[in-house]
Formats: C-alpha cells, sequence, structure tokens
C-alpha cells in the first residue's frame, strides 16, 4: 500500500529542522520526503495535512502494559509495599486472559498517545506478543525473570520471540538485584556471553535498593553487574535515580543505556533522577512511562515535561537541558535503546512509524518554537495519526484495529477476580 502526505509539516528527528513537503509510504517503509514532485506509480490514499507535523512516533522504553489492572489501584504505598502489598499478590492471580486484554488496553492508549512502540518488561508475553500482531503494534519484550521465576525460561523466550513476528523482538532482563540471587545474576551473566546480547535491569531506583546491594555485595547494582560479567555486551537499565558518579561512568563507558521514569518515580517518592547530568555528560539515554500502577498514564508528553522541568529545578537553572535532546530521548534515542534501528527518524528506507501531531490544538499555538510546544505544552489530544509499519492504526480519535468499547468492557468484568 501507497501513501501520500502532503501539505505536511516534518520533524524527521535527525536534527531539529522542520521541513515543508511531503512523504510517501510504500508497504511499511518510508518511500520519499522532499518537496512535491509527481509519483510515476499511483497511491492508494493521499492525506491532506494541512500544515500539521509529522514526526516519529514517541517510544516507551520502560513500561509494564498489562499492569493497567492496577491503575489507581494502590496509589499511597511507598515501593516497596506497592509491590509485596498490592501488586505481587495480584499479579499471582493473572492468567493469560488477563495479560491479553489489559495489554490491549495498554496499547490503545499507546496508539491515542503517539506510541509506535514499547519496551516491555512483563511474565507471560506470549498474550503480549499475540495482541501485539493483532493490533499491528511493536513489541519488545524484555524479560522480568528472578529468584520467584522465569529464569529456566531466559533462553527458550530469546529463540521463541526473536523469530516470532516482525513487529515483535526480545532482550535479555531480570527484575532486579534484590529480588535475583548472585547464582541467578551469574546465568543472566552466562547467556548474554554467549549470545553476546544486551541485558536491561530495574536498577537503583530507590535509595533503599542501593544500600540493600552495598550491604549484600559492597559495591552498588551498576558495579555488581559489570563485575559479574552482565553488561559485557551492551544493555542498560531503568530509573537510574540513585547512580553514583561511578555509575555514570561506567554506564558511559560501557555504553550502556539509562532510561528515565520521573512520574513513577515521583509518585513512589523513589526520588528525582538528576537527568542533566547523563546529558551532560553525552550519556546514551531513553524514557518510558513504567506501567500503569505506579505512573498512573501511559503518556509519554508527561514524562518528557517532567524531565525538562525537574532538571531546572535541581539546578535551579531554567536552561538546565535542551528540549529537543529530551525529544530525541523519548523518540530516534528510544527507538535505538530497544534495539529497533530501523524505527529511529523518518528518512527514505526507515521503518513507517509516523505519528502526526495536530498543530491547531490550542496547546500547539502559537508556533513560537514547535519542538519546545511539544515537549512543554504538548498531550495525548494533539496526537492525530499513529502509524506503525505502514499501517494507520489510530487516526482522528478512532483505533482501527482495536474494538476499544470491547476492551474497556472485557478488562471492567476481568478486574473483579483479581480482589
Amino acid at each position: 500500500m501507497r501513501i501520500r502526505f502532503y501539505n505536511a509539516r516534518i520533524l524527521t528527528m535527525s536534527d531539529n529542522t522542520v521541513l515543508e513537503g511531503e512523504l510517501w509510504t510504500a508497504d511499511k517503509k518510508i518511500e520519499y520526503i522532499g518537496q512535491s514532485k509527481p509519483s510515476d506509480k499511483p497511491f492508494d490514499r493521499e492525506i491532506d495535512c494541512k500544515g500539521n507535523l509529522l514526526m516519529p512516533g514517541l517510544k516507551n522504553a520502560h513500561t509494564h502494559s498489562a499492569m493497567t489492572f492496577s491503575r489507581s489501584l494502590a496509589d499511597d504505598y511507598s515501593l516497596h509495599d506497592w509491590l509485596y502489598k498490592a501488586i505481587f499478590p495480584r499479579e499471582a492471580k493473572l492468567t493469560l486472559e488477563h495479560i491479553y486484554w489489559f495489554t490491549k488496553l495498554a496499547y490503545a492508549e499507546y496508539l491515542a498517545g503517539g506510541i509506535t512502540a514499547c519496551f516491555d518488561m512483563y511474565p507471560k508475553r506470549i498474550e503480549s506478543a499475540r495482541a501485539a500482531v493483532e493490533t499491528g503494534f511493536r513489541y519488545v519484550s524484555v524479560d522480568d525473570a528472578n529468584d520467584f521465576g522465569g529464569m529456566d525460561l531466559l533462553e527458550e523466550n530469546y529463540n521463541k520471540f526473536n523469530s516470532y513476528d516482525p513487529l515483535v523482538s526480545y532482550i535479555y532482563g531480570f527484575h532486579a538485584e534484590y529480588t535475583t540471587c548472585e547464582d541467578n545474576l551469574k546465568k543472566v551473566a552466562a547467556l548474554a556471553h554467549k549470545y553476546e546480547a544486551p541485558v536491561f535491569v530495574h536498577i537503583s531506583e530507590t535509595q533503599a535498593e542501593v544500600e540493600g546491594c552495598k550491604e549484600r555485595y559492597g559495591v552498588t547494582p551498576a558495579v555488581l553487574f559489570d563485575k559479574l560479567g552482565i553488561y559485557d555486551f551492551g544493555g542498560g537499565g531503568f530509573h537510574c535515580v540513585w547512580f553514583t558518579d561511578e555509575d555514570r561512568e561506567l554506564f558511559k563507558k560501557k555504553g550502556l543505556w539509562s532510561v528515565f521514569n520521573a512520574c513513577s518515580n515521583l509518585k513512589l517518592a523513589s526520588g528525582i533522577t538528576p537527568v542533566y547530568k547523563f546529558i551532560n555528560e553525552d550519556m546514551k539515554i531513553a524514557i518510558g512511562t513504567d506501567g500503569a500502577g505506579s505512573n498512573n498514564s501511559l503518556s509519554m508528553f508527561r514524562e518528557m515535561y517532567l524531565d525538562t522541568v525537574l532538571s531546572n529545578v535541581l539546578t535551579d537553572n531554567a536552561a538546565a537541558v535542551d528540549p529537543f535532546k529530551i525529544l530525541k530521548a523519548g523518540t530516534s534515542d528510544g527507538a535505538l535503546c530497544m534495539g529497533l534501528t530501523d524505527c529511529d527518524v523518518l528518512a527514505p528506507g526507515k521503518k513507517a512509524d509516523i505519528i502526526m501531531i495536530d498543530m491547531n490544538k490550542p496547546s500547539m499555538q502559537p508556533e513560537n518554537n514547535i519542538v519546545r510546544n511539544i515537549v512543554y505544552s504538548a498531550d495525548n489530544s494533539c496526537v492525530k495519526m499513529t502509524m506503525i509499519d505502514g499501517r494507520i492504526l489510530y487516526e482522528n480519535g478512532e483505533f482501527t484495529t482495536i474494538d476499544f468499547d470491547e476492551t474497556r468492557k472485557k478488562c471492567a468484568e476481568l478486574l473483579s477476580q483479581l480482589a
């Protein structure tokens, strides 16, 4: 299928320049970006963008999609109590059916919010993958193995989900240091070496987590994982709130990714990540929402805003970080973090994972600076269209592959089983 977008403004994310012209897609890829010109082949559809903005889709680089079941369920807990009193007991009751429907609910929220791929950490991933293929969503699974289960499935999952479907991929991971004993950490390291594969994990999310690791091993989680060889082939960590100078230097030296989750960290009183330090030290960064139970929104716009303004507060400097670098972390760098090297920018030959921002929304006017409007004032209502793999999955408030009314009713029905 060939689609022509014309009268468009285009932010490719290769730099912060906003172009004016056309973008053509052919099947799953971008075919052309430039000024208006004749085409020697017909288009299946031609869309007048009317001056609206095309840009790469947002990439949610850390989430737990099926945790939509826990939205607003335990809003006044610290991380430890939230996990052990509210979440883990209910997660033990989750069936494959729960995972399928609550993940599909998350996919709907992602699409409506301009998110074209998620880096998802959740068990029973076969149903998340099935929902992704049915929906047309791009799903990257990172494992959550720990002492309670999953370690014996790591290698099987790696091979299974990296050959499951072009929309689905898998990266090694485990839940956290405090839920994974040393023997199991060594198993993860052995698999990383066998496949020369990156590994991702929750890391330094709370001060208590870091102090506990020091008591057990005498070092921070980042240093421990490095000593065990877990990071020898890349990867990174989610949260990174309580990184030391040594931790950041280690991540920079090894080219590891730090994924920020500002809303979740604030809500759980875990702390504020000094994002400006990571940017000033030219580290690899990406952004995620975390799950709906600890956020509670799955909006990347809110995450980007907070990562910018919280740095201003921490530094007493209103220009602490460049908003374009935050937008880059939420789009193109997020794609690279997740291994989606053909989904990072808009360019001929890249995957057609594209969103359209409605420039006529009040929050996008006036246009003093379009990039800063996206970071500082846009929200999900500004997303006019979401395309993944050359298919339009959300347009003008309507889903093309999700029956949202059915999804909403099914989730409400299934929730009663988790009380």
